[in-house]
């Protein structure tokens, strides 16, 4: 409970010895009165459990409990100071009585409220709670529309997440596929999503009977005339996007919300063949759909006010953390970090071995590093995105011929078993070394290591070249307006790509590392490895002036217009 905030109803409470008494809302003034004049008059302690040793057990045993708690929270939080400084003040209370451990646990919240890693949880705590908050959206008196049935295309793997965490939700899904085999596997790959929820105690039988119950697959549109609300979940690829929206606008009654979960492509081209552009709108879910708390939502200049709310309104039912943002290739989130994925592809052909700096990213905080997380995803996924970055960022886009080589060679990630990494049923990837000849051929195509030689970087380096450039292109989003605030960004950053929480989010971190030094390092890089790593003008300008690079970012940003590319 202390180390992971697990939440325990009242009645548990009292059973474990943390809560004195229960009593109903009625009865509470009561009972709160006599229990301070029970105090009062020396009947009962002020804090019962200072005094309490029958929950405790013997002392060995309760040392083998911190020893293991220890050793757990520098496994699975080796940032996070708090973990351990709470179990050291346990331990305090144990070994000298509850009222030393009070003193312990004073102390060390004292020294801890004032450090990093607290500012930053304190400022993503009440960022996460903003993003709710939508300019010209949430605060002009508009009520939302009931999202009652929603149709799905796509049962893939993000379709089937989407869904699972819909019915979850108490929303019925209809999902539909394109014939029987494929839509068997989509209504397959919900039930093993809620299976593996009550395998993992997240959800209980009942509630996954309840669910299933409200799913439906169809292979037409027959009953799509009836939806409040249609998803569009399928691959990357334009044309049949347009295909879908020209007939979804046919068969779908003109109150619903037309959405797509395209992760970059420009959803003015995904809507350009239909004249229902004011009830287009972005819904990009993050894999796997029914755990990533992200849901990024993606307006026109022409979507409209009340389409946006009742999206919103969806991802609060759904328990997602919403961000509404303005249409561009990659939208914030991708778009932001479209340079993670590149980047390191450009030190891999100067030289740098890959696994390092999947290692020096991990070390950072991050729970994988950029190969891995491409593995993940797939390489053909990694060659269409790139080239919509290609398309629309030239001059900032490294064009790198090795996801073309893996694909060559029948690698796709995680997808087929083999990618950078070997992906083996019941452990953990591990790096292949098979990939490298193909790293080599790929390097000796581009032929841009310096002198022909690796270059040489530290691991602190490596990070650096990897984030700069994100951070230089999340000030280009705020610069255009993409977004309402920065701290959306941290948001983002954290729950979309999972940036470490410790860190308060990519803009947090950069302000704590200083608009100056960013931009000095970015400016060198530029002069010596080219225009990936070109300063912005909006990181310039604040470097100049000694600015964070989250100040009057509010001010910017209208939501009201399509940003520049």
């Amino acid at each position: 409970m202390m180390l992971f905030s697990k939440s325990i109803m009242s009645e548990e409470g009292k059973l474990l010895g943390l809560i004195d008494e229960i009593a109903t809302s009625e009865e509470l003034v009561r009972v709160s009165r006599l229990h301070a004049l029970e105090i009062s008059d020396g009947c009962k302690p002020w804090v019962r459990s200072l005094h309490r040793t029958d929950k405790i057990g013997s002392l060995s045993e309760a040392q083998e409990l911190l020893r293991t708690a220890r050793e757990q929270a520098k496994r699975t939080a080796p940032n996070m100071p708090q973990h351990l400084a709470c179990l050291d003040a346990v331990e305090e209370g144990l070994l000298h009585g509850g009222y030393k451990g009070l003193l312990k646990e004073a102390a060390v919240s004292k020294e801890l409220v004032q450090s990093n890693t607290t500012k930053a949880l304190t400022h993503l705590f009440f960022a996460q709670r903003a993003t709710a908050k939508v300019p010209n959206i949430t605060d002009v008196g508009l009520k939302p529309n009931h999202v009652k049935k929603v149709g799905i295309i796509g049962g893939g793997i993000m379709g089937s997440g989407i869904a699972t965490s819909l019915i979850l939700s108490s929303v019925t899904v209809f999902l539909k596929e394109i014939n029987s085999e494929y839509l068997l596997k989509g209504m397959k790959t919900v039930e093993a999503n809620i299976q593996s929820l009550v395998a993992r105690g997240k959800v209980t039988l009942d509630k996954a009977r309840k669910a299933l119950s409200m799913l439906e697959g169809v292979s037409d549109y027959s009953e799509f005339k009836e939806m409040d609300m249609v998803i569009e979940a399928v691959i990357e690829d334009i044309p049949l996007k347009q295909e879908i929206f020209s007939e979804l606008e046919k068969v779908c009654s003109s109150r619903c919300i037309l959405a797509t979960n395209a992760s970059s492509i420009d959803l003015n081209v995904i809507g350009e063949k239909t004249k229902s552009q004011d009830r287009i709108i972005g819904a990009h879910f993050f894999s796997p759909a029914h755990i990533m708390p992200l849901l990024e939502i993606i307006r026109t200049e022409k979507t409209s006010p009340q389409v946006i709310l009742d999206l919103l309104t969806v991802g609060k039912i759904m328990k997602k953390v919403p961000i509404v943002v303005l249409n561009c290739t990659g939208f914030a989130v991708n778009r932001t970090f479209f340079p993670y994925t590149q980047i390191p592809h450009l030190l891999v052909h100067l030289g740098v071995d890959l696994f390092r700096i999947d290692r020096a990213i991990r070390n950072f905080g991050f729970p994988l590093g950029p190969f891995q997380l491409q593995d993940l995803g797939g390489f053909r996924l990694v060659k269409a995105s790139g080239k919509e970055y290609e398309n629309a960022f030239p001059d900032r886009t490294f064009r790198s011929p090795l996801t073309e080589l893996l694909l060559k060679n029948g690698r796709n990630g995680k997808s087929n078993g083999k990618g950078f990494y070997v992906h083996e049923k019941g452990s953990k990837p591990k790096p292949d070394p098979s990939v490298l000849p193909i790293v080599d051929e790929s390097r000796k195509f581009m032929n841009i290591m310096p002198g022909g030689k690796p270059i040489s970087v530290t691991d602190e380096e490596i990070t650096e070249m990897v984030l700069f450039p994100t951070i230089n292109e999340a000030c280009r989003v705020l610069d255009e307006g993409v977004v309402a605030r920065a701290s959306d960004l941290d948001v983002a950053s954290v729950l979309g790509m999972s940036f470490p929480s410790y860190r308060g989010g990519i803009m947090f971190w950069a302000d704590t590392v200083g608009s100056k030094h960013i931009y000095l390092s970015l400016k060198k890089l530029s002069e010596m490895y080219g225009s990936y790593f070109k300063p912005s003008s909006y990181l310039e300008e604040r470097a100049m002036k000694g600015m964070p690079l989250s100040v009057a970012v509010e001010a910017k940003s209208s939501l009201k217009s399509n940003s520049k590319l």
